[in-house]
């Protein structure tokens, strides 16, 4: 996210007032980062002006300056205030410089008792050590609030005055160290001033910093939550196909072979050149499994890697849409099916039956009646099956455990079903979540089962079939295979046994399939047809992400 400023957010008085009043009840204060830094600053500052003080008395240099009056009470107070700053630095290095404003306080008022007194020793202000205050003040008035900076700067100029006073009244100052002391106050108190103006805009201007920093990050972290939980895939590479923003959603869709440490797949990379060399950027791409996806793709401007962002749609989705329209315009043409197709029908049916009633019938003749009789109920079934995909509703999908909800299908199926009829299930020990329309999904597992069954009593001569459920770490989804002991599909009949009235059965109608693949596809499912690692003939049912609504 956005770098930490000055005015961190992680130590500042607010923030951390508000955890303490959760806790204990009680708002302590504690110093920003800035401050704590002015203070470490600081601190170094008091002991090499120390240490310079106290070399330049026992060098000599400056003897004509520093400790002319009392040279003995020079010494140890350089010594003395040289060995309590070492002391506060090993004392505040170890907490980050953290402390309290009393702490605070002390420091400096024994830095402004530690100038008093070597001024003292050093016969007036005329030594310059005097004017070392300004910087104690101006420290005072950045670290704690104005009052007291103020109140320091008092405290300070009021007892230089007091000792040039004293100082008069002994015979050891003269009026001019008294202008002088005034002066040295009023310096103060201007340095003093000036400093928290400028402190006080500047600590607005690191506020409304501040502020936009934490409305950048906010945006950005729910920028981030909204690309995640998209269910478009949302996929931005640079200049050379490294991925720098993969969403869960783009992660789904590909497949974890496409993504895989940090890196595209070669045949991933080869699509995105065909994107970016086509006219249109956009196209149908085999995403993970056997499910197709839309992808499209642009080139982002300003960018100085020449990124590019691709948007992966799930082209079920788009089919939804597209059959909605196509449902409402079947549903139209159905109805005038249903008037004009069905009344002759079932004149024709009838007719026929009172034909094989007649006693005079020859038996070509009558052979030709039961024709006519059974192809009347095909193309009866075939009007059953359109209309019943016309009138179909928009599915009303739950979230189930599918281990469950499969079992329970079961043994509905068995109860409607022949005895001998032999259907296996097996699935994980955990449950494995789908979200779908269960009549919906009810009438495609029927429909896949008895064409199983159908299937293994045709090839081997027993009745039965097999339903696997596992669950799809890399798509995040479940899976269910419907497995038969049949001869399974011829391989140029894969891609047509999902189109409508494609039948390689002569009573068949060639809608069953369809209709699954339908239902499939409104409940953003994906059904095709695929060869078992054991090579038994297999349809395989890949469920959408349990945690998306749709």
């Amino acid at each position: 996210m956005s770098s930490q400023t000055a005015n961190d957010p992680a130590t500042s008085p607010e923030s951390v007032n508000r955890k303490g009043s959760r806790s204990t009840g009680v708002q302590p204060y504690r110093l920003r980062l800035r401050q704590r830094e002015l203070l470490k600053l600081y601190a170094w500052y008091r002991v090499i002006i120390a240490l310079i003080l106290l070399g330049l008395f026992a060098s000599g240099i400056s003897s004509n300056t520093v400790g002319t009056l009392h040279p003995v009470l020079y010494l140890d107070t350089a010594i003395t205030y040289a060995v309590l700053n070492i002391a506060w630095l090993l004392y505040l290095y170890p907490s980050s410089f953290q402390t309290t404003p009393l702490r605070i306080g002390s420091l400096l008022g024994c830095d402004i008792l530690a100038f008093l007194l070597l001024i003292q020793a050093s016969g007036g202000l005329n030594s310059g050590v005097g004017y070392l205050m300004l910087t104690t003040c101006a420290v005072g008035s950045l670290i704690l609030d104005r009052r007291m900076g103020a109140f320091l700067a008092a405290i300070a100029s009021i007892a230089v005055i007091a000792q040039q006073l004293f100082g008069l009244l002994t015979g050891q100052a003269d009026t001019q160290d008294i202008v002088s002391a005034g002066s040295l106050g009023i310096l103060m108190f201007t340095c003093v001033s000036v400093l928290q103006y400028l402190s006080a805009h500047i600590h607005i201007a690191n506020q409304k910093v501040e502020q936009e920093r934490r409305h950048t990050a906010h945006l950005q972290r729910l920028t981030q939550q909204i690309v995640a939980q998209m269910r478009t895939g949302v996929l931005v590479v640079d200049g050379e196909d490294r991925p720098a923003l993969v969403n869960r959603a783009a992660q789904q869709l590909l497949g974890i072979q496409r993504i895989k440490d940090g890196k595209l797949s070669a045949d991933f990379r080869q699509t995105l050149d065909d994107l970016r060399r086509g006219e249109t950027r956009s196209r149908i791409i085999q995403g993970a499994g056997h499910s197709e996806l839309r992808a499209s793709i642009t080139t982002l401007p300003h960018d100085a890697r020449g990124s590019s962002l691709i948007f992966l749609e799930d082209n079920r989705k788009l089919a939804q849409q597209a059959q909605q329209l196509k449902l409402a315009s079947l549903g139209r043409l159905t109805g005038s099916i249903a008037h004009e197709v069905r009344n002759p029908l079932s004149a024709i049916s009838h007719a026929a039956e009172l034909l094989a009633e007649s006693s005079s019938l020859t038996a070509e003749n009558r052979e030709l009646t039961e024709i006519i009789g059974r192809h009347s109920q095909r193309v009866n079934q075939i009007v059953e099956n359109v209309m019943q995909l016309s009138r179909r509703q928009p599915p009303m999908t739950q979230l189930f455990d599918l281990c469950q909800w499969i079992g329970d299908f079961l043994r509905d199926y068995r109860m409607e079903m022949p005895r001998d009829i032999e259907i296996r299930c097996s699935y994980p020990a955990v449950p494995v979540y789908a979200r779908f329309d269960p009549n919906q999904m009810a009438q495609v597992l029927t429909n896949l089962c008895n064409n199983a069954v159908r299937h293994s009593r045709a090839a081997t001569g027993v009745p039965t079939a097999e339903l696997v459920i596992s669950y799809l770490p890399q798509r995040q989804c479940a899976q269910l295979d419907i497995l038969d002991d049949g001869y399974g599909v011829a391989e140029e009949n894969t891609d047509k046994i999902f189109e409508p009235f494609f039948t390689t059965e002569s009573a068949g109608a060639g809608l069953g399939l369809y209709i699954a693949r339908e239902l499939c596809e409104s409940n953003r499912a994906n059904l095709y047809y695929c060869r078992s690692r054991d090579r038994r003939s297999c349809f395989r049912v890949e469920f959408a992400n349990a945690d998306q609504i749709f």
